[in-house]
């Protein structure tokens, strides 16, 4: 392949790297874009698809390993055999990673700490391959700086083949940052990332991620035949006034968990939809302060 070919090649990947997933309707009224201008103001990425795995990620084994998931290895000086005393061992380090959950629930289908947590040093693996294939360096940090709020099967759809799972994960310094990381067969397959905060001055108590969608949501391309049961997942934030969040998806209601500022819900679709969740948001009073349904900026509808 001639050199004039290579850049070529690497220019066509860069461009379909570039926020794979953020694939929206026609044109939109002022609400959402209003919307998409605060999207916008976040540095973001989203790599996926079969072709891109294939060019980029790194394989590395089985997805389902036990122990620590972070790549550290523990480590331990044997004793000396000689007649001399027997030396102290020194203790094992304690590999790092990142932080559990709020609650055991926030980790689905089964998916042990060890598991999220391996998963999502994969994917940040596969973010600096990516860098150092000549991708726009994100500085998303190392896992130990990040907490995991959920995990849970995903379903392959047209638009991106194969089942696997999904790792969300979150931190706060030096810079908000929030992970959506897809895994299928032991490889990092699909990174979406958002650095700085969605929240402006007129944010509702309860905001919606932006990647929310990622959990949500099968491929457009699905429309109308999804695949079913559908585990689902959902993401956002909240002000320290709300005490209670739910969320309303295909006829059942989920209680979402207050992890740190972040709200999570999830749940299991069992029929085909058109319209988005519903969220709704309440104070330490039992009070309605937030509903999606009255929420201009939030779309109500599936693509």
């Amino acid at each position: 392949m001639s050199e004039e070919e290579r850049d070529f090649e690497e220019q066509l990947r860069e461009l379909l790297a570039e926020d794979a997933y953020t694939i929206r309707p026609s044109p939109a009224p002022y609400p959402q874009i209003r919307r998409q201008g605060v999207i916008e103001r976040r540095r973001r990425v989203a790599v996926a698809g079969a072709a891109l795995v294939t060019l980029a990620a790194v394989p590395v084994g089985a997805f389902a390993v036990g122990g620590g998931g972070t790549g550290a290895a523990d480590t331990a000086t044997t004793p000396s055999a000689s007649a001399s005393p027997t030396p102290t061992p020194t203790p094992s380090p304690t590999p790092s990673g990142p932080a559990g959950p709020a609650t055991a629930g926030q980790l689905r289908d089964g998916i042990t700490s060890a598991q999220a947590a391996e998963g999502l040093d994969r994917c940040l693996a596969y973010d600096r391959d990516r860098v150092a294939h000549g991708g726009t360096p994100l500085d998303l940090g190392e896992t130990d700086e990040y907490r995991i709020i959920l995990a849970l099967n995903s379903t392959g759809d047209v638009n991106s083949p194969g089942d696997g799972v999904f790792v969300v994960a979150v931190k706060e310094k030096p810079k908000e940052t929030r992970l959506v990381c897809n895994i299928k067969n032991g490889e990092a397959s699909g990174l979406n990332s958002a650095v700085g905060s969605d929240r402006q001055p007129d944010s509702p108590p309860v905001l919606v991620d932006t990647g929310a969608n990622k959990l949500y949501q099968q491929s457009f391309m699905n429309k109308g035949n999804w695949k079913l049961p559908f585990g689902w997942g959902f993401i956002g934030t909240v002000e320290p006034t709300v005490a209670r969040v739910t969320v309303s998806y295909g006829g059942s209601t989920s209680e979402a968990v207050l992890d740190h500022g972040w709200f999570v819900a999830s749940g299991t679709l069992t029929e085909q939809v058109t319209k988005n969740p519903r969220i709704k948001g309440y104070d330490t009073g039992g009070k309605l302060i937030y509903d999606s349904d009255e929420d201009s900026t939030y779309e109500q509808t599936l693509p």
